[in-house]
């Protein structure tokens, strides 16, 4: 009922033009509120840049883990409440889609199962691979925004918490120390970056005696009025998203629900507080993203900052649960302004948090990549590895119709089903079980 719920909700926020959660057609939606853009055409736009995702990703990723997942969930209710022409549609249309997902999982996980090669179990391989490739993407970011030493210093520091922490903790997740450490370390260097070069400009002025010219700010200020008329709609909905934050805080509170790809497996696993943790440092790398569109559009993401998931994960219960993603929401949304222009006086920290998100998904790329083809290794050995590579490798020449990160897990399963008929047509015996 809380997923129908939830579901429900987006659904309703994307009709009104307020939130969606594919950060890709929030832009979008600033001419559609604006009336120089149908709906059809921005639901058009939605549903081409999340399709490879609901199906390629999302799904995968929920038979693997048996936890949902945002872009299974809400990718798809952005498209239904973008097209649906009337608030109660979009309402229904949403909650319809989330009793599919619910009990279609539940029957697609049992059907999987009996069938002779079990693609979902061997899809739990990629577990290993997803959350120790995500741990370097600290270093990853460090080394492009700062060099090849600092990433190096990043890297080394990594290794030796990974390897402390395998010794002393051996059933705590070892990544959550390191990439905490190597969040911190980009930050650092950020902000001192941007300190040393503020107090260079400063002794500059002083030295040439420079005062501030009226019109510096005037190519801005056709971009600041945009960000404040952005503010101002979305502090209008204040209420709307209070109820949202609270939905989907509660969700999280489930543990039926993870945020991110690693955090799901160890959801599933029962950590909590690492999923917490990995969720987190994921949010870092789109704060930026999510509030310059939001401001810019007047749209905010379904989840805000997706601070709402690690809040979720570590509550005991639905009250305080929902208490706290309300409260996570309002205080995100009447911060928005804030924030746009602490970011604007931080370029470093903002560049970071760009390379955080690159590096997060250029990690995720290798993971899903490296942990599909150990699944399809589990399945059927070289002739797996055939198949799912084949497809993966059909994808990457044909211009990739399906993106790169949803592409390995797809053919994961579009592998299973293949060997799957060939052992029905007898051209194929799967090891026993």
């Amino acid at each position: 009922m809380t997923v129908i719920a939830v579901c429900a909700l987006t659904a309703y926020v994307a009709q009104r033009a307020v939130a969606v959660f594919n950060d890709g057609v929030r832009p979008f939606l600033l001419d559609f509120v604006r009336g120089r853009s149908t709906r059809g055409a921005v639901a058009t736009v939605s549903f081409g840049l999340s399709a490879g995702f609901v199906f390629g990703l999302g799904a995968p990723l929920a038979l693997a883990t048996g936890v949902l997942n945002p872009w299974l969930l809400f990718l798809p209710t952005d498209v239904l409440g973008l097209l649906s022409p009337k608030r109660w549609l979009a309402a229904l249309s949403g909650a319809a889609w989330g009793a599919v997902v619910v009990f279609g999982l539940a029957g697609a996980n049992r059907l999987a199962h009996k069938l002779p090669v079990d693609f979902v179990t061997a899809m739990q391989q990629m577990a290993t691979p997803i959350l120790y490739l995500f741990t370097l993407f600290p270093v990853l970011a460090v080394t492009r925004q700062f060099g090849r030493l600092s990433g190096a210093v990043c890297g080394v520091i990594e290794l030796a918490l990974v390897v402390t922490a395998l010794k002393l903790w051996p059933k705590a997740f070892p990544g959550s120390v390191a990439m905490a450490a190597g969040v911190l370390l980009l930050t650092g260097l950020a902000v001192h970056r941007d300190l040393v070069q503020r107090r260079r400009a400063d002794r500059g002025r002083a030295a040439t005696k420079q005062e501030p010219r009226a019109d510096r700010n005037s190519d801005a200020a056709p971009m600041t009025g945009l960000f404040r008329a952005g503010a101002t709609r979305l502090r209008a909905h204040l209420a709307l998203f209070m109820l949202l934050g609270a939905g989907m805080c509660l969700l999280a509170s489930t543990h039926v629900y993870a945020g991110g790809e690693a955090g799901a497996f160890l959801i599933a696993d029962g950590r909590y507080g690492a999923a917490a943790q990995v969720d987190f440092y994921r949010a870092l790398g789109f704060i930026p993203l999510i509030a310059t569109t939001a401001l810019a559009s007047g749209a905010y993401g379904v989840a805000g900052f997706t601070l709402v998931h690690p809040v979720g994960y570590l509550l005991p219960g639905p009250w305080p649960a929902a208490a706290a993603g309300a409260a996570t929401l309002a205080a995100e949304v009447t911060a928005l302004s804030w924030a746009g222009r602490a970011l604007g006086g931080l370029p470093s920290v903002r560049d970071s948090s760009e390379h955080l998100r690159c590096a997060i998904a250029q990690t995720l790329d290798l993971a899903l990549l490296f942990g599909s083809l150990t699944a399809a290794n589990a399945m059927a050995g070289g002739l797996g590895i055939l198949l799912a590579g084949g497809l993966y490798l059909s994808n990457e020449a044909m211009g990739r119709p399906v993106a790169r990160m949803a592409a390995a897990p797809a053919a994961v399963i579009s592998a299973g089903v293949v060997l799957n008929v060939l052992s029905w047509l007898h051209l194929f015996t799967p090891a026993p079980r």
